[in-house]
């Protein structure tokens, strides 16, 4: 565990690169041989744009770094936050708390505020209108968005009291994990679901993106599930039955363009329909 947290603490800018595009590649490589949905669609065509705002989301991280790193070197240097305070942790349990508690703050619960809180969801709402999701899907994020989860991010290594060891492990682990709960692929129904009793897999997150409510509002966690779970907003659907896309902005040729995409954060704001569910 030493040489895991010793690694991740100077972690190279090639290998984080690495990890993002070698699981890229890896998904989209398993989405042509077990596809859950068999999409009538270009699949680079599809991919340009969610391509697009993960160079965005890219170049926004980079550039407020310095604020990630200054933070997190000032909670180990202070010994402040959560996982600093309690004493006598072994270190694979200062990792693994550190992991969590960072996946609670600086994914769930700003994934929960992002779908309550109306101009945020109207920003968040472009990841939600991929008529394919796939894990291309993963970082489909308008710029305004990547600030507001950095900003969570943020506040969760503050609190939580991660160095930046854990920060780079916990936003590895994330990324890797979005990128395979977005994927088209098509897991076995009982292998799915026993993984879901801990980490989120693809089945569960892909009722996230199902196009009218409750469904939209619930299944908000990254990694572990265990944030649904306890909070009361985990839910079940058949994967047979999940359309993707956002039941107000039903237009899936302008929810493909990277022009229409940016301004449709700043369209007038329609109430979503919602259905009756027994689950």
């Amino acid at each position: 565990m030493e040489e895991l947290i010793n690694y991740f603490k100077t972690i190279p800018s090639l290998h984080r690169s690495l990890i993002l595009v070698g699981g890229l590649t890896l998904f989209w490589l398993l989405e042509g041989t077990l596809p859950l949905f068999n999409f009538k669609y270009k699949k680079w065509k599809h991919a340009l744009p969610n391509l697009f705002f993960t160079l965005t989301t890219i170049i926004i991280n980079f550039g407020l770094a310095f604020a990630l790193i200054g933070t997190a070197q000032w909670v180990e240097d202070t010994k402040f936050g959560i996982i600093n305070w309690i004493p006598n942790l072994p270190l694979w349990a200062y990792a693994l708390l550190g992991v969590l508690l960072l996946d609670f703050v600086g994914a769930y619960l700003a994934h929960y505020v992002e779908h309550k809180v109306k101009p945020l969801w109207m920003v968040h709402l472009v990841h939600h209108t991929d008529h394919n999701v796939d894990t291309t899907t993963a970082n489909r994020h308008h710029p305004l968005e990547s600030i507001i989860r950095f900003t969570f991010t943020l506040f969760g290594v503050f609190i939580v009291g991660a160095p930046i060891a854990i920060v780079f492990l916990y936003q590895s682990l994330s990324l890797v994990a979005t990128q395979f709960t977005h994927a088209n692929i098509k897991l076995p129904k009982k292998l799915d679901k026993a993984l879901s009793y801990v980490l989120v897999s693809p089945d569960m997150h892909k009722v996230h993106h199902h196009y009218v409510l409750p469904y939209t509002d619930s299944n908000y966690g990254n990694i572990f599930s265990i944030w649904d779970r306890l909070f009361g907003t985990f839910m079940t659907l058949d994967r047979e039955s999940i359309v993707y896309g956002v039941d107000t902005f039903p237009d899936e040729e302008a929810n493909g363009k990277i022009g229409v995409l940016l301004k449709q954060p700043f369209h007038k704001y329609r109430k979503p329909t919602s259905i009756k569910t027994n689950h």
